[in-house]
């Protein structure tokens, strides 16, 4: 099947599609795609003809996966593609793209013996892309996020994660079923947190765990603390009385974790 042409059609309303930019994020869903990780389908590809030399590899890598996955590549000048975006750093290649489903926890979804993450209160896609691509990094095995429409917002976060919201398993579950379903599952249940806290260096943190991180703004509701098995906080280096931003508050706790588990994966 031959989807390759120079001449696209005009789309009349291409805010019904989201828009994939660049080849790392591109290159992430065509993964999920060949693993069944998604539902989202490519539409259409979008490539700046003048960049169709000093990319060939993109480009024959792009060709290929469009007879496996049936989408059409253009061959379009670069103003072209300025119209679907806001910046300049997609690299000439962008992808037209459906939405997905995010399906709802329940317990047959989750491993025996794993380690999945719950951000509470983060507000920009931005911040909730860049701590993805921490959670994903360190090994997760999920991301369970509380009910809301980020659909206006999928772009970014889909650019700000470099793809990695396609290849971790999202699931949509309310913050205390969450809790409830994990514990009855035989999962350890750890919130960052500040009061009766234990530093994360000296907390057990083995799989299996469940661990929630609240956003600046809002945190982690007393409710939820108050069914933790533990909760842990990030030791400083001097007296600070504020708080890190729940991108770096994230990588920190993934990884000490990562590293506590590495030596029973």
């Amino acid at each position: 099947m031959e989807n390759f042409n120079s001449n696209p059609p005009i789309i009349q309303n291409f805010s019904n599609y989201v828009v994939f930019e660049g080849m790392t994020t591109i290159s992430a869903l065509i993964l999920a795609l060949d693993n069944a990780k998604t539902t989202r389908k490519i539409h259409r590809i979008l490539f700046d003809k003048s960049k169709t030399s000093t990319k060939h590899r993109e480009l024959s890598f792009l060709r290929h996966k469009s007879a496996v996955h049936g989408f059409d590549i253009n061959i379009v000048d670069n103003s072209e593609i300025d119209k679907y975006v806001t910046g300049h750093t997609h690299g000439g290649v962008i992808a037209l793209c459906s939405d997905k489903e995010i399906p709802s926890l329940s317990p047959e979804r989750i491993k025996p013996d794993g380690i999945y993450y719950m951000v509470e209160g983060v507000e920009d896609p931005y911040n909730f892309g860049y701590v993805i691509r921490s959670i994903y990094a360190s090994g997760a095995d999920g991301i369970i996020t509380s009910p809301r429409n980020w659909l206006s917002a999928t772009s970014v976060v889909t650019k700000s994660s470099a793809g990695t919201s396609e290849l971790i398993d999202l699931y949509v579950a309310e913050p205390s079923l969450a809790v409830d379903t994990f514990k009855s599952l035989g999962y350890s249940v750890v919130c960052a947190g500040i009061r009766d806290s234990k530093s994360i260096y000296e907390a057990d943190l083995k799989k299996p765990l469940f661990v929630i991180i609240g956003g600046e703004k809002r945190g982690i509701s007393r409710a939820i603390l108050d069914k933790a098995d533990e909760i842990i906080r990030i030791d400083y280096g001097r007296e600070f009385k504020g708080s890190l931003p729940s991108v770096a508050a994230t990588s920190i706790i993934s990884f000490e974790i990562l590293r506590k588990n590495s030596d029973i994966n």
